[in-house]
């Protein structure tokens, strides 16, 4: 099982685009704050509505906090404190990660572009020594 889902996770790294990565970003932000919405809504009735405590997760989840709504009960308030710690590690946690991606794929690229051009140094070298050789009688 560990070896299926390491290997799905290589396969979605290589597939990773900015798009991609923005989109990932965003979906861990989203459902950070809709299941804090859902649990807000289940535990503190007096946030209001669940439009009202999807809002209130969103301008918690990005940091923001308008004060707006603020949970009353001590479970709220805890899934309020969750939310916050969550969002400001989970989401730059991954945007971490997504740039970590990013650097080695052009470290590599460089690395390769690299090789190519030592090898076509190395071959250029030769040609010269064996025509060096050829005219000075070496050969």
């Amino acid at each position: 099982m560990h070896a299926r889902l390491e290997d799905r996770l290589q396969r979605g790294v290589e597939r990773l685009t900015i798009f991609r990565a923005v989109r990932l970003v965003a979906v861990v932000a989203m459902s950070l704050a809709f299941v804090a919405a859902v649990l807000e809504r289940w535990i503190d009735p007096a946030v209001g509505t669940f439009g009202d405590s999807l809002w209130w997760a969103i301008v918690t989840v990005t940091t923001v906090g308008y004060g707006d709504i603020v949970p009353q009960s001590s479970g709220g308030r805890l899934v309020g404190a969750m939310l916050m710690l969550a969002g400001v590690s989970a989401i730059p946690i991954t945007t971490s990660l997504v740039v970590s991606v990013f650097v080695s794929r052009l470290q590599q690229q460089s690395r390769a572009r690299d090789e190519e051009v030592r090898a076509e140094l190395i071959a250029r070298l030769e040609r010269i020594e064996r025509a060096l050789a050829e005219r000075t009688g070496d050969a």
